[in-house]
């Protein structure tokens, strides 16, 4: 053996003299005695609190205006406590069957799961979960929602002597007493007041399991509030717990096949929320309770029960004098000339804006409608219409970030020619898809800045076949759009999926901001105790390239100027030389309308719904005001542009000009040549001069400007056109078949 082999011998040797499997065994046996040791110390020395502190924490969140005035005051505890045989043995079980089937064996601690939840808060991971109903309710009562090791290991302690101190049903009552329901209600009496208008001991099963889903994510499930998303979510957990019944044999399984989902009823939301504070402390509240999850790990349900009425400080966003414009201009050109008592659509028409600062990223006003206490639903952020062809941008926009080309491999730009004729079916997609230009009408060979000025269906139709709809998709997505998860379907292009006034404002925020994301924010700080939590930075990275958003808004300011707003914005004598781009939209069956535009430092998304509360559905808006008709739609650009122009032009001075880096567009060219229509001579189904129906009551037809455009081409329309779905067996969103309407548009 040589020198080097006798030197690598002694070196494992005097290893093995540290590391021998006596050793390792010995130092294992070690640690976990100490483990225990330190466990039956902690046990020895923390003892059940004598009081509670639930009820001693609650304080009052204040909320500012980004001047530091006082916006609105929010805290007081919706709380009364009830007798466990107060509340039905069944619904009792329906938290147990949601929450915790072991909870009448157990010892009042899951072992594996508070493991694991421990693991998680040492490294600073994801939600602890794991918690018995004993545990949560120790948490409720004696401790706080802070995410620490050792908060949890008390939260382990007094959970083990809670267990042996109480009976079952007296950890039962404690849990459903101090949870947090959502809708500002703490314990199942005020639950069952606030989702069904009922005392806790007339709840029935179904009604106990869905407050017993809440439990989970209080917010993200609240009926009145949720996305599809969430709706599908509640639903689950709702049957998830009455399906642990049935196989805990708490309730018989045809008993279960019979019951029906029990939808709660519209909130009441609470005093001093009146008018728009409602919407922003709504929001404001949502924004930091997800910044709490992201930063702290902790689930929806504890980071609602972390900010409601915990003593919060917000300082938000919003523009006092930007914020009462807005009020003002959705009164002046729209809610004042409802008149439900005359008209039943009067009372379907709703309301909702969006208004940000491109640069950096915040909401200086929101408009969420007329009244909180009367309209819980935030318009604003309610992301259930379809944005029609406030879209279409997009898709240009998608056109120009992927180098795409048309069918025959000329590249997509501002002054490529398509066939704007109507119904034309798109040429290279799996699903067949013709639709129709508004009131059917001809355009002939167009180039896509008029094709944009009009609106015009046909085009953007091929467009988005041309590009792909799902690079379209997926480039909405960058923009700010949430586009859901359904498969790419050509009438996508139009506008056909579902979006929210605040993700409207996004996209165009993005564009405005050459390209680099913005994500609209309400909350500009957020203080407690001294300590200020951070708030993510609206301002994100480069979505689509600059080229690409400033040609996008050098296209759009031909909308404005030679297009389907230019009525009501361009000739609006407030303007005074303001750079303005935007685009209208108007939607299937004129259930809602949208006019997003922006100046160089301003960013509004205004969108009209029609909303049939009684009925629970969506409505058209045609004939609201009291327009003519038949033909007296909604149209994007007449309310929706209006209210955008009465209040951006009232709050920004018009000195700020748009820089572009762009040789394409209305805003850099002039407007191209259209090539001569090879459609019929005769004039299409349009209404005449004296017919175009008007954006304001038919009484009073001249003093608001019409959704017209410049008759440059004889023949062709003055309106946008309507987004429709027309494909033989697919119907309206609705469920009712598409059909012509005597008026000669889609409905």
């Amino acid at each position: 053996m040589g020198r080097a082999d006798l030197r690598h011998a002694r070196r494992r040797r005097g290893i093995r003299r540290f590391f021998t499997w006596r050793k390792l065994l010995g130092t294992f046996l070690g640690i976990c005695l100490l483990g225990i040791g330190s466990f039956i110390a902690l046990y020895v020395i923390v003892d059940v609190p004598d009081e509670g502190n639930a009820l001693a924490q609650s304080e009052s969140n204040v909320y500012r205006y980004s001047d530091g005035s006082v916006l609105a005051r929010r805290g007081e505890v919706n709380r009364e406590i009830v007798a466990l045989d107060e509340v039905p043995r069944d619904v009792q079980k329906t938290f147990v069957a949601a929450e915790n089937k072991t909870f009448y064996k157990d010892p009042g601690v899951d072992i594996k799961g508070t493991a694991r939840g421990l693991f998680n808060t040492l490294r600073g991971e994801g939600k602890q979960g794991g918690s018995t109903i004993t545990q949560q309710y120790v948490k409720n009562y004696y401790l706080t929602q802070e995410q620490t090791v050792t908060r949890k290991m008390r939260e382990v302690v007094i959970a083990l002597k809670v267990d042996r101190q109480m009976t079952k049903d007296e950890i039962l009552a404690g849990y459903i007493n101090t949870s947090y329901y959502g809708r500002g209600a703490y314990g199942i009496q005020a639950a069952a007041q606030a989702y069904y208008h009922t005392d806790a001991e007339k709840l029935t099963v179904e009604q106990g399991a869905y407050l017993a889903a809440l439990l989970q994510a209080p917010n993200q499930y609240d009926w009145a509030i949720a996305s599809e998303t969430g709706k599908r979510l509640a639903k689950e957990r709702w049957d998830y717990a009455l399906d642990n019944m049935v196989e805990m044999k708490w309730l018989g399984a045809s008993e279960r096949a019979g019951m029906e989902f029990p939808v709660p009823k519209e909130p009441r939301p609470a005093a001093g929320l009146q008018g728009q504070a409602g919407y922003l402390v709504q929001l404001a509240n949502t924004e930091l309770q997800r910044q709490l999850m992201d930063v702290e790990g902790i689930s929806a349900a504890e980071a609602e029960a972390k900010v409601e009425g915990q003593g919060w400080d917000l300082t938000l966003n919003i523009d006092k004098k930007k914020q009462k414009a807005l009020e003002a201009s959705v009164k002046e050109q729209l809610t004042s000339k409802l008149d439900p008592e005359k008209r039943k659509v009067d009372g379907r028409v709703q309301a909702g804006a969006v208004s940000v600062d491109p640069e950096t990223g915040r909401i200086v006003a929101l408009y969420g409608g007329q009244d909180y206490l009367e309209h819980y639903f935030s318009n604003a952020t309610r992301a259930d219409y379809q944005p029609a062809s406030t879209f279409k941008p997009l898709v240009f926009a998608a056109a120009l970030e992927e180098g795409a080309t048309t069918q025959d491999g000329r590249p997509i730009n501002a002054g490529t020619i398509y066939d704007g004729t109507s119904k034309r079916p798109v040429v290279g997609s799996d699903i067949p898809f013709a639709p129709p230009n508004q009131d059917d009408v001809d355009y002939g060979d167009i180039p896509v800045q008029t094709a944009m000025n009009r609106s015009v269906n046909s085009v953007f139709a091929q467009m988005g076949v041309d590009v792909g709809m799902r690079d379209v998709l997926e480039t909405a997505e960058r923009v700010g759009m949430d586009t859901g998860d359904d498969d790419p379907d050509p009438a996508n292009a139009l506008g056909t999926m579902t979006s929210s006034p605040l993700e409207m404002a996004s996209a165009y925020a993005t564009l405005a901001n050459h390209g680099v994301q913005v994500t609209p924010t309400l909350v500009k700080k957020a203080e407690k105790d001294n300590t200020e939590v951070e708030m993510p930075d609206p301002i994100g990275e480069q979505a689509v390239s600059r080229n690409t958003a400033d040609t996008v808004t050098s296209v759009l300011t031909g909308v404005v100027d030679d297009g389907t707003a230019r009525a009501s914005v361009r000739d609006n004598p407030a303007r005074a030389g303001q750079q303005v781009a935007g685009k209208t939209g108007t939607s299937d069956n004129n259930k809602s309308a949208w006019f997003v535009g922006y100046t160089p430092d301003l960013v509004t998304a205004v969108g009209m719904f029609g909303e049939d509360t009684e009925a629970n559905k969506q409505a058209s808006l045609t004939g609201a005001t009291g327009l003519l008709p038949g033909k007296g739609r909604v149209n994007g650009g007449g309310y929706p542009a209006q209210i955008w122009a009465d209040y951006t032009f009232g709050v920004t001075d018009g000195t700020a000009r748009f820089d572009l880096r762009t040789d394409q567009g209305a805003a850099v060219t002039p407007t191209p040549t259209e090539t001569p229509s090879p459609t019929p001579t005769e004039e299409p189904s349009s209404p005449t001069p004296s017919e175009t129906p008007t954006q304001s009551p038919s009484e009073t037809p001249t003093e608001t400007p019409t959704e017209s455009v410049t008759p440059s081409l004889p023949g062709r329309p003055t309106e946008e056109e309507t987004t429709t779905d027309p494909r033989p067996g697919r119907p309206g969103d609705d469920g009712d078949p598409v059909v012509e309407d005597e008026g000669g548009f889609l409905r």
